[in-house]
């Protein structure tokens, strides 16, 4: 098995497998309504629908990185707003959101060779990191947003 496909494999662990951490991001959401994905539990925290629209941003940026093998603006704002009153439309579509930006990213993976892993893009402030440490950094994103979003969950 290439080195590719065993980070496309921890991707998808993280985001909607078997994660070994515990519950992947979308069992964590499964079950979210609007208005939970809406609601600040507590004061200065984002809400459940900010997260996934952050980890959809973020998606997106690694896998146009990913493609482009450079250093690229963030596609959207880091923190995009997320509605105060959404209905389930709206909460439904950030969902879908961060499922297509997860697909691009695991595209984007798969078509990688093993020795592009070492291809360093440049990070904003300047720092490089390659590739490889980039693609692991997805999959521990999406579980560190994970563990907030069950956190939030148990405040509601």
């Amino acid at each position: 098995m290439r080195e590719t496909q065993r980070i496309a494999d921890q991707l998808r662990r993280a985001f909607d497998g078997d994660a070994w951490s515990g519950p992947s991001l979308q069992a964590t959401l499964a079950g979210t309504s609007a208005a939970q994905a809406a609601a600040h539990p507590l004061a200065g925290v984002h809400s459940i629908g900010e997260l996934v629209r952050h980890l959809a941003t973020w998606a997106g940026t690694v896998a146009w990185r990913v493609e482009q093998q450079q250093q690229t603006p963030l596609t959207n704002e880091d923190w995009p707003a997320f509605a105060t009153d959404p209905d389930e439309r709206q909460w439904q579509q950030a969902q879908q959101e961060l499922q297509s930006a997860h697909q691009r990213l695991l595209a984007a993976t798969e078509f990688l060779t093993d020795t592009s892993l070492e291809t360093k893009v440049l990070q904003a402030g300047g720092s490089e990191v390659t590739l490889y440490v980039l693609l692991h950094g997805s999959a521990q994103h999406y579980l560190y947003h994970a563990g907030q979003i069950a956190l939030l969950r148990k405040f509601l």
